[in-house]
């Protein structure tokens, strides 16, 4: 399956918690990296997702807040990584983040990029929500 979103990140599905309505899912992406998402429980249910299985976690670049430090937040994700480059746009820029083996992009605002004084080879955070995460089964 293909997708215009720009993060695409396999790995292993270590917990699932099941409430009511919604389930918190955690996948592994590597020894330093572990995603959370929420989801609907009948959404898990129709995956067939159960612990260990093979799953990837797509993200927005839109929904991903970049951070020089890291934040106490509500957001489940705060990823640490290294820039490697920002592509600089009329409007917004692309940061794209080392995460080990893998790498995030996120799409901020010009404005932002100066702001916070982003460059590569300087660690930054990507930050977003489990609601952000949609999951396909492999």
């Amino acid at each position: 399956m293909k997708t215009s979103a720009r993060n695409e990140l396999s790995g292993k599905i270590t917990n699932i918690i099941n409430g009511a309505v919604m389930s918190e899912v955690k996948i592994t992406v590597s020894p330093d990296v572990t995603i959370s998402a929420t989801v609907t429980k009948d959404g898990i249910e129709s995956l067939g997702a159960k612990l260990n299985d093979n799953i990837t976690a797509i993200i927005k670049a839109s929904s991903i807040i970049i951070s020089k430090v890291p934040l106490k937040t509500t957001a489940r994700n705060v990823l640490k990584g290294k820039v490697l480059e920002v592509i600089k746009g009329a409007v917004n820029s692309e940061v794209k983040l080392s995460l080990g083996n893998s790498v995030i992009s996120a799409i901020v605002t010009n404005d932002a990029i100066e702001d916070l004084s982003i460059k590569a080879s300087e660690d930054a955070y990507a930050l977003f929500k489990a609601s952000s995460v949609i999951l396909i089964a492999e």
